[in-house]
């Protein structure tokens, strides 16, 4: 029997340094296999774990810095853990930084193009949506204009749009659709909601309440790079908001 779930994430964590540049002695070097974390270490994510339904939309909440993004690149394939594992059913549909997957030399058609077939895409599917994508982004004057030139609101329009063309089962989005103007986000919201009525599985990070409310059921909050509380929305951003406030 297949599995039911669409996402598995259990004892999922990673660390980084925070400085890169930092000198390393030999005693660091000739420690180099060891587990144990150096001083300039720090885990963004530890002993993480839950599991995620088909068609579940799930709000990742929590203060800046607690590993909400992190959380959805491991998930995306962006990021590797250092300990546990994420396993999903499917393909991701990615929406977490504008600029990701995208070229700034080659114009607007060359890059959904070549970004739509990053994502997998077939060539004939790509030209088939192409007008759709173009339309649904608003920059049909600028299909033949370099990425680079067009302006932070047209990239992310550009962005969701690819993205949300994609027949992936998991759509990740973070933050990014609060660059774009109002009505544009009005657009991308119901867009959202036609995602979610046909049974997308959704990874939602948002500090605006009113959007976390709108589109998701439950929440999952980090605090400290570890999962605080697992539950409905409601009594999530209740408890966020309870921490936040103290």
């Amino acid at each position: 029997m297949a599995d039911p779930v669409a996402i598995r994430v259990e004892g999922l964590g990673i660390r980084f340094r925070r400085n890169r540049r930092g000198r390393r002695s030999l005693k660091d070097l000739f420690a180099g296999s060891s587990r144990r974390s150096r001083p300039d270490e720090f885990w963004a994510l530890r002993d993480v774990s839950f599991d995620v339904l088909p068609g579940e939309s799930i709000g990742v909440v929590g203060r800046n810095g607690q590993g909400k993004s992190t959380l959805l690149k491991l998930v995306a394939g962006v990021l590797l853990p250092d300990e546990g594992s994420v396993t999903v059913h499917g393909g991701v549909a990615p929406l977490i930084e504008i600029t990701g997957g995208f070229v700034g030399d080659l114009t607007v058609r060359e890059n959904v193009r070549l970004t739509a077939g990053l994502h997998g895409m077939p060539r004939a599917e790509v030209a088939r949506r192409f007008d759709d994508i173009i339309s649904f982004a608003e920059i049909g004057d600028f299909v033949d204009t370099p990425y680079k030139h067009l302006s932070n609101g047209m990239k992310v329009r550009l962005a969701f749009s690819v993205v949300s063309q994609l027949d992936e089962p998991v759509l990740l989005v973070d933050e990014v659709l609060a660059v774009g103007d109002r009505a544009f986000r009005e657009k991308c919201y119901r867009r959202i909601d036609e995602l979610l009525e046909g049974g997308r599985t959704l990874f939602f990070v948002s500090h605006n309440e009113r959007d976390l409310r709108r589109f998701c059921r439950r929440g999952l909050y980090l605090d400290k790079g570890r999962l605080a509380m697992d539950a409905p929305i409601a009594d999530v951003l209740d408890r966020y908001n309870a921490d936040y406030n103290e």
